[in-house]
C-alpha cells in the first residue's frame, strides 16, 4: 500500500503493483479518471498527447509521476515509509489565481470543528495568518481590538494558525479570546493557496472576491516592532482607509508571486515530513524538512515551522539563529512590509 497526501493534505491508502498504483484507488482519492481523451475530472479533460501513464499490459495500473505531470502536480516522496505527497505545480498555481479571485478556504478550528473563510463572500474580508512558532501568537488581542474598532464597517476578520499541530495553536487562541473565527492549518493549504511564505502575513478580498492586496507582512500590534521593523500602524491605517473610504494602497491589485516548481516541491517534502513526524520518525521527517529548504530556503513557514514541528526551538534554539542571521544578512527577502 502506498499512502498518497494530496493537495488539500488529505491522506489516502492506494493499492500497488509493479510500481504502479490502482487507477481506482488514484481516481477515489483524487476525481481523476483515465479515459480515451485522457485524463478527466467532471468536465474537465487533459489530453496526454501521447504520454504514456498506464501500465503497457494493464490499463488499471497509474504511473503515479507520469499521471502528476498531466495533472499539473509536483511529488515528493519517501520510498522507505511509501509515502507521496502532493502540491500543485507552479503553472497550476498561476492559473488558479490569475482570475485574481480568493482560492477557497475550509479549515478546522482548534477543536476539529468547520470553519469556511468562504462564509464572509460579499464583505470585505482579511485573512490573518499566524503560528505559535513566531512571536506573532501574541497578537491575536491586538486583531480583536481592529475586528472591534472597524465591526460597522462590515470586515470580517479570519485568523489561520499554520502549526504542526493544533495543541501548538491552542493556549494562544485562549488567551487571545477573538470573537473572529481562528483555523488550524496543520497542511499548510492556506500557505500554499495563497503564497504566503511568512508570518504575520494578510491577505485582503474585496465583496466581489477578488484578492486586492496579496500577502504582505502586518503585525497585529507592536510587540515586536525591533524585530519586525514594521508599525502594525502601517497596516491598520491602511486597512482603515480601505474599508471606510475605499482607497486601495499602492501595493494592492498587483499579479501574484511567481514561483517555481522547486518551491512549490518543497510544500509537498514538508507535507510527507508532518507525515513522518507524527509517526514518531523524527530525523526522516527532518531529512525531508532539509530537502524542503533546499528547494526553498526563505520560506518561513517551512523552514522556521519546520524547526517547532520536530522539536527544536523556533525562537533561541541554533538552528533558528543560524538562519535568522544569514536571511537577515541577505535583506530579509521575503520581509516585504505592508505599503
Amino acid at each position: 500500500m502506498l499512502t498518497l497526501i494530496d493537495v488539500d493534505g488529505r491522506e489516502h491508502q492506494l493499492r500497488t503493483a509493479d510500481g504502479y498504483v490502482h487507477a481506482e484507488d488514484l481516481t477515489a482519492a483524487t476525481g481523476w479518471t483515465l479515459k480515451p481523451v485522457g485524463l478527466c475530472r467532471g468536465e474537465v479533460c487533459l489530453p496526454l498527447f501521447g504520454r504514456q501513464i498506464a501500465h503497457p499490459d494493464n490499463p488499471d495500473l497509474i504511473d503515479l509521476d507520469a499521471w502528476a505531470d498531466v495533472v499539473g502536480v509536483v511529488t515528493a516522496r519517501d520510498t522507505a515509509s511509501d509515502v507521496v505527497a502532493l502540491a500543485p505545480s507552479a503553472e497550476a498555481r498561476l492559473q488558479e489565481l490569475r482570475d485574481g479571485k480568493a482560492p477557497s478556504l475550509t479549515l478546522n478550528d482548534v477543536d476539529g470543528n468547520p470553519v469556511s473563510f468562504d462564509d464572509f463572500s460579499g464583505s470585505k474580508r482579511v485573512l490573518v495568518t499566524w503560528a505559535s512558532w513566531c512571536g506573532c501568537r501574541h497578537e491575536l488581542a491586538g486583531w480583536q481590538q481592529l475586528q472591534d474598532e472597524l465591526a460597522d464597517t462590515g470586515l470580517k476578520l479570519f485568523s489561520v494558525a499554520l502549526d504542526a499541530d493544533p495543541e501548538d495553536s491552542r493556549p494562544w487562541i485562549e488567551a487571545g479570546h477573538p470573537s473572529y473565527p481562528v483555523a488550524v492549518d496543520t497542511a499548510h493549504v492556506t500557505a500554499e493557496r495563497y503564497g504566503i511564505t511568512n508570518v504575520p502575513s494578510v491577505v485582503w478580498i474585496d465583496e466581489d472576491d477578488n484578492i486586492v492586496k496579496p500577502p504582505t507582512i502586518a503585525p497585529g500590534d507592536d510587540q515586536f516592532v525591533e524585530f519586525t521593523k514594521i508599525s502594525s500602524e502601517q497596516h491598520h491605517d491602511l486597512l482603515r482607509a480601505w474599508v471606510k473610504d475605499g482607497v486601495l494602497p499602492e501595493s494592492a491589485q498587483v499579479e501574484p508571486a511567481q514561483r517555481t516548481d522547486e518551491e512549490q516541491r518543497a510544500l509537498a517534502e514538508r507535507r510527507v515530513a508532518a507525515h513522518l513526524q507524527r509517526q514518531g520518525r523524527t530525523e526522516d521527517a527532518r531529512t525531508h524538512l532539509a530537502a524542503a529548504q533546499e528547494l526553498s530556503p526563505w520560506d518561513w513557514t517551512v523552514r522556521r515551522g519546520g524547526i517547532a514541528m520536530t522539536g527544536g526551538d523556533p525562537f533561541l534554539g541554533e538552528e533558528f539563529t543560524s538562519f535568522w542571521e544569514e536571511w537577515d544578512a541577505s535583506g530579509r527577502p521575503g520581509y516585504t512590509p505592508t505599503t
